[in-house]
């Protein structure tokens, strides 16, 4: 069964994927919560970093990106910094902001989370502050919209709606795009708001709301999995939709299906940390599927995974297809292929890096021949994990390993090499190179950490410098005594 799914996610291909609704800016505001005011019974909080991602149909567009979609997002910001800021934003991820409507008579929404730390670790969000207009659009950026909705149409695979009622998604706006997609044969999915009238959704492929909207929506109390295919088979006939999918977090979700058929798709248990952006991770890879022809109960299976992985981690997380067959390889106790996972063409590894960098994570960086793996290189890489979020392994091919070491070694090959490197849970991600020194490698990959074993001088770090330029860091690891691949070899020899 999880290869059946690694082989949808393989063949996902590059949809072009429409994206209707509300942008914003997410804004994240990291500290310490230290203690308790003077001032007033609240807590003291010491901010210490500010991260700033896309929200709302920006965070839709911005994970379907990241799963390999061609994205056209559709919707307004404010002319003010926050609005220039979700252009530049998208620009950066190299997505298309045409579609994306400037109307000076209103703010750009803004959600600005306090994250704390108890005593420098285990985050939790604090307080959440909105700066937002809920008013409809106007008529005349009704309209502009509409005529960049039709001229895109064509081009689309699918029409994904990301309504948080913050006054683009209109009654009439979405009627009107049923009905054109309906024209185009093109299917239209919603992720719809938390209110007792959803005719607006109204003729729709699908729509994915959560049990307290399920609930809001039909009076029906989602208490329980049968009380949710109760709820969407009530969605389903009244809204006349093809299915409508109720999203029960650790439950699952639920659906009711035009032809009859309802049931639940289970999930798996997850440590939640964050529950920001889980429903627009579901109705992106529910999108991405549909776009790519995928039947909706495996459609669902995959974006029980995403959420899934979405929840593991603070704030709004870009996920890759890599992530998703990592997980399921994972879950399916095929350690070899998750192993696997890890060995990366440098094309592949910049698309991995550039995801994890969207997320505010910095990059460590090391390399070795890492023949005869020993406990000495154990310590010295989880030391090297430790100066950053993501640990990057360059391993020496085996004809950079002879030029080094002569025509003895390596002892091991590099598959063999990179496969009990990969087992190493210190190590997220491995590539070889045939050169004498990983500087290509270095400077393709710009990390923010360098890391060198101690028994080398700052100034014999090849990179250094390099890395020094940019505002990176050198860091040269603790060196341990006794532990040496040479003479390990040189005694296995003599014995």
């Amino acid at each position: 069964m999880s290869l059946d799914l690694i082989e949808v996610v393989e063949k996902l291909g590059t949809p072009k994927v429409m994206v209707i609704g509300d942008m914003m800016l997410d804004r994240y505001i990291w500290g310490d919560a230290e203690r308790i005011s003077q001032e007033a019974p609240v807590v003291l909080f010491r901010a210490d970093r500010r991260d700033e991602r896309l929200g709302g149909a920006g965070s839709v567009a911005s994970m379907l990106k990241g799963l390999g979609a061609r994205v056209i997002p559709i919707g307004v910001v404010g002319n003010d910094p926050a609005g220039r800021r979700v252009q530049d934003m998208l620009a950066d991820l190299g997505i298309d902001q045409s579609g994306v409507i400037v109307d000076a008579t209103r703010p750009t929404t803004v959600k600005e989370r306090y994250i704390g730390r108890a005593q420098q670790r285990h985050p939790q969000q604090m307080i959440r502050v909105d700066y937002e207009s809920r008013e409809s659009i106007n008529e005349s950026v009704e309209v502009a919209i509409y005529q960049v909705i039709c001229q895109q149409l064509t081009q689309c695979d699918v029409i994904l709606i990301s309504d948080y009622d913050k006054g683009v998604c209109t009654p009439k706006l979405l009627q009107r795009v049923v009905s054109i997609a309906k024209n185009h044969n093109i299917p239209v999915i919603a992720d719809p708001i938390r209110s007792p009238d959803y005719r607006k959704y109204h003729g729709m492929t699908a729509i994915t709301p959560n049990r307290l909207e399920a609930s809001l929506a039909t009076g029906i109390k989602v208490d329980s999995v049968e009380m949710a295919i109760k709820a969407a088979s009530e969605l389903q006939d009244r809204l006349n939709l093809d299915a409508a999918v109720v999203t029960l977090d650790k439950d699952g979700m639920a659906y009711a299906f035009r032809d009859g058929r309802s049931g639940v798709s289970p999930t798996r248990p997850r440590q939640v940390y964050d529950i920001t952006g889980a429903g627009d991770m579901v109705l992106s890879v529910l999108g991405l599927c549909v776009a790519a022809q995928v039947d909706l109960v495996t459609a669902m299976r995959l974006a029980n995974i995403a959420g899934g992985l979405e929840v593991e981690r603070i704030g709004v997380a870009i996920l890759s297809r890599q992530d998703l067959i990592q997980d399921i390889q994972s879950s399916s106790g095929n350690r070899t292929a998750s192993i696997q996972l890890k060995w990366l063409s440098l094309n592949n590894l910049i698309n991995e890096i550039n995801l994890r960098r969207a997320n505010g994570k910095r990059i460590a960086f090391t390399n070795g021949c890492f023949d005869i793996l020993h406990a000495g290189h154990v310590q010295y890489l989880e030391e090297a994990k430790a100066q950053a979020d993501v640990l990057i392994v360059a391993v020496n091919s085996d004809a950079s390993v002879r030029s080094l070491k002569g025509p003895t070694r390596p002892i091991n090959s590099m598959d063999a090499r990179c496969t009990v490197l990969a087992a190493l849970q210190s190590v997220d991600f491995i590539v070889g190179f045939d050169e004498a020194t990983p500087l290509t490698l270095i400077q393709a990959i710009r990390p923010d950490v360098l890391v060198k074993g101690a028994d080398y001088t700052h100034r014999e770090v090849v990179g250094a410098s390099f890395v020094e330029s940019y505002g990176g860091r050198v860091h040269l690891a603790k060196f341990r005594d006794g532990f040496s691949t040479t003479n390990l070899v040189q005694r296995l020899r003599a014995a």
